[in-house]
């Protein structure tokens, strides 16, 4: 990735309202050219309607978007045969074959699966053998991955994908990041929303949104790095029992669970995680909770997503 290249996607103070609801409120961020750049957030964040501005479907009411280089207003026409896009939706045609469907796309954009085949071949050559099966018949990770082709056949310089892995079994999700990562490697520019936590590890930079704004851009390693507090898995029989009882303990920044274990942070930084683990100890078991088990952790996205969610802060929106 060029970092000193001019941003393949540059939005300033972006708004998108639909009647009285602020879908997308005053955002602001870059993705530099060869970037693999994801947004993280539940469902209502605003991240569908981000991409659909973005790929020139929908206008701002304020602000600017630009796409390499091109607004997506004024642009749009000069735009739309440089992207590719991959809506969260399974958008193809099921009645129509694999290979009918990847056929039309390409002549949609004035090419053909032969032309485009040097792109799409690593992802065409898992479904050749269904080619002549209807696509409503694929299984879901066999849709997702002609929806990629269909979104590649006519080598766009940037790529869009709305929640690609939704509704995807584990497996599948795996093989198709797998693929983001070599396209990206092949100097791609992919920008891919999410509402799995744990892919943004597999991004360079990603943004956490929540209620139509950004929360927090940088880096996975950067955000790991930044939770403000000591963390602590907490782990006990009566998960809803020691679940309230933390919750009312005078240091308690935050409890939550995940899985079978409670993460707890504690709000004092600084302090020796032993220490801590002492007096979290004696609390619990003070207030009729059997000896916990209690291991300080190294924070993850989901982690930091939350902290930064329950603070009720937009952040510093970083480009």
């Amino acid at each position: 990735m060029d970092v000193a290249a001019p941003p393949a996607v540059d939005v300033r103070a972006f708004t998108r309202r639909f009647g009285d609801v602020t879908a997308v409120d005053s955002l602001t961020f870059d993705v530099r050219p060869g970037e693999l750049f994801g947004f993280i957030g539940p469902d209502g964040a605003g991240k569908t309607t981000l991409f659909r501005t973005l790929v020139t479907l929908l206008v701002p009411d304020a602000g600017s978007v630009r796409v390499l280089g091109y607004d997506v207003v004024t642009d749009l026409w000069t735009l739309r045969s440089r992207v590719g896009y991959m809506p969260g939706r399974f958008s193809l045609y099921p009645d129509l074959s694999a290979l009918e469907n990847l056929r039309f796309f390409a002549s949609v954009f004035g090419t053909s699966v032969e032309e485009g085949m040097s792109i799409i071949e690593p992802i065409w050559r898992q479904l050749a053998p269904f080619a002549d099966r209807r696509a409503g018949a694929l299984s879901g990770g066999m849709k997702q991955k002609l929806a990629l082709c269909c979104a590649l056949v006519h080598a766009p310089e940037i790529l869009f994908l709305d929640e690609p892995t939704t509704g995807v079994d584990a497996v599948s999700r795996r093989e198709f990041w797998d693929l983001l990562d070599r396209l990206r490697d092949g100097g791609l520019t992919i920008v891919v929303s999410t509402p799995y936590m744990d892919e943004a590890s597999r991004c360079d930079r990603v943004a956490l949104m929540q209620q139509g704004r950004i929360l927090l851009v940088d880096t996975p390693a950067a955000i790991r790095a930044a939770y403000p507090r000591p963390l602590f898995a907490v782990q006990a029989p009566d998960r809803l029992g020691i679940l309230a009882v933390l919750r009312r303990f005078p240091h308690a920044a935050a409890v939550w669970p995940f899985g079978d274990v409670l993460h707890y942070t504690d709000a004092r930084a600084g302090m020796d995680d032993g220490a801590i683990i002492d007096e979290v100890r004696a609390f619990v078991q003070a207030n009729g909770v059997p000896s916990p088990g209690i291991s300080a952790i190294p924070a993850g996205i989901e982690d930091a997503f939350m902290w930064h969610m329950a603070a009720g802060t937009a952040g510093e929106q970083v480009g």
